[in-house]
């Protein structure tokens, strides 16, 4: 009875903390609640109609949905599409304040946030100006460079351009144990940098290509949108090395210093306005928004993995962060 009693009581306590957690995350919601305009922030005569919307683009940016314990929420880039399509349809709305809290994605999910603003900017002529948080590296810094402007934390982490393929080879080990893999292909690039077949130097010539023309746009875009940067300096600029944003404004790689303040003011100045209420899209009934407010960190995504005689290939056995898939291109700050 005693033993029963002993383990009743851990039981009952883990019970109250699921129930407690599940209460917490489910507060969270499905990501699909119905988003309010919540003012954080206000400039010139106070109660303007005018509105500077404030959205953010924070953590890994990839073109996959946020899956957790209750269900899945939407990734950075859809959400960071849901809320550019609200300040495109209030009319209310004369800017918006992107806050770029990244260390960068995919190659493709950069350049569909890039494009996304893009495309935002072009049909509106609402102007965009970037706020950069803690870091707004590679892919942040790719899709921050669609902005009007970018302001930078003296203290933030930028820069990173350049492009990185994640790849291991175990097929040596495997030998080693006596373990042989074989693979029947269509041609001899289609298991290409195969991890679990010998080293094809041919296959990393094939991957070194797809990556010079990927650093090769992102190059170019550097080049295109800033028209500041520092002369003769874009090859160490694009090297991928990181930079504060006190450095990277000396450099020409963002405009000016500051944060969200600073940004919600160059906005106003741009969109031609006097006075304005800077808004956060939120959940009704949601926790006070502040300008400084983020939305919670993106759980880990699922990752795509292999196993052949018990030995997995994925991000953690690469020593990646997790969500980082071999073989996918990114435009990623590694620290």
């Amino acid at each position: 009875m005693r033993a029963m009693t002993r383990l009743a009581v851990p039981l009952l306590i883990a019970s109250a903390m699921l129930a407690g957690c599940i209460s917490v995350n489910a507060s969270l919601g499905s990501g699909r609640e119905k988003l309010r305009p919540q003012p954080v922030l206000a400039v010139g005569e106070e109660g303007s109609r005018d509105r500077v919307a404030l959205i953010p683009l924070r953590g890994v940016i990839v073109d996959a949905p946020d899956e957790g314990l209750l269900g899945s929420r939407p990734g950075p880039l859809a959400s960071l599409g849901r809320q550019l399509a609200m300040a495109e349809a209030d009319d209310r709305v004369r800017a918006v304040v992107l806050r770029v809290d990244s260390p960068g994605g995919s190659v493709a999910a950069s350049e569909m946030a890039y494009r996304e603003i893009r495309m935002f900017r072009e049909r509106t002529g609402k102007p965009v100006v970037i706020s950069m948080g803690e870091v707004a590296a590679s892919g942040g810094y790719y899709a921050a460079l669609a902005g009007d402007r970018i302001v930078a934390e003296p203290t933030t982490l930028t820069g990173s351009i350049g492009v990185v393929v994640a790849s291991l080879n175990v097929s040596e080990g495997l030998e080693r144990i006596g373990v042989e893999s074989r693979f029947v292909t269509s041609g001899p690039n289609k298991d290409i940098a195969n991890p679990l077949a010998p080293v094809r130097t041919a296959h990393y010539r094939i991957l070194q290509g797809l990556v010079d023309e990927y650093y090769g746009r992102f190059r170019g875009l550097v080049v295109q949108r800033r028209d500041a940067l520092a002369t003769g300096s874009v090859d160490e600029l694009t090297d991928g090395r990181v930079f504060t944003g006190e450095t990277a404004r000396r450099l020409g790689l963002v405009d000016e210093l500051g944060g969200v303040r600073t940004a919600f003011l160059q906005a106003v100045q741009l969109a031609g306005l006097e006075s304005a209420t800077l808004v956060r899209y939120a959940p009704r009934g949601g926790p006070p928004q502040t300008i400084y407010a983020e939305a919670p960190l993106a759980r880990p995504m699922a990752v795509a993995d292999a196993s052949v005689s018990g030995i997995r290939v994925d991000a953690a056995s690469l020593g990646l962060p997790t969500g980082m898939r071999p073989g996918v291109a990114y435009y990623l700050y590694l620290p």
